[in-house]
């Protein structure tokens, strides 16, 4: 069977660069306490505007528990989260 995956964007808050480096440890953390989970993740466009989740449960609940669970979150790193169920059309992921 294959997995359930959820693409999990979060998009920076304008100015939240010192958040982002302050709560960066804890964040990292939190991706580790979870790395059986992820398949991806990543900062877009290779700066602080912003990430990139592929994230393996079984429901959008988990993957927004995981997100709002992220330090990145508490703290207000991120203006908005949106999750999308997500079906690897090619490569590695697809079956």
């Amino acid at each position: 069977m294959p997995d359930n995956l959820f693409a999990i964007v979060a998009i920076d808050r304008k100015g939240s660069d010192h958040l982002r480096q302050e709560h960066r440890d804890g964040h990292l953390a939190h991706f580790r306490g979870h790395a059986e989970d992820i398949r991806v993740a990543g900062p877009l466009s290779g700066s602080a505007s912003g990430s990139l989740v592929i994230y393996k449960c079984e429901a959008e609940e988990e993957a927004r528990t995981f997100i709002e669970g992220d330090p990145f979150h508490t703290a207000g790193v991120w203006e908005r989260i949106e999750i999308f169920a997500f079906k690897a059309g090619s490569g590695v992921w697809a079956s």
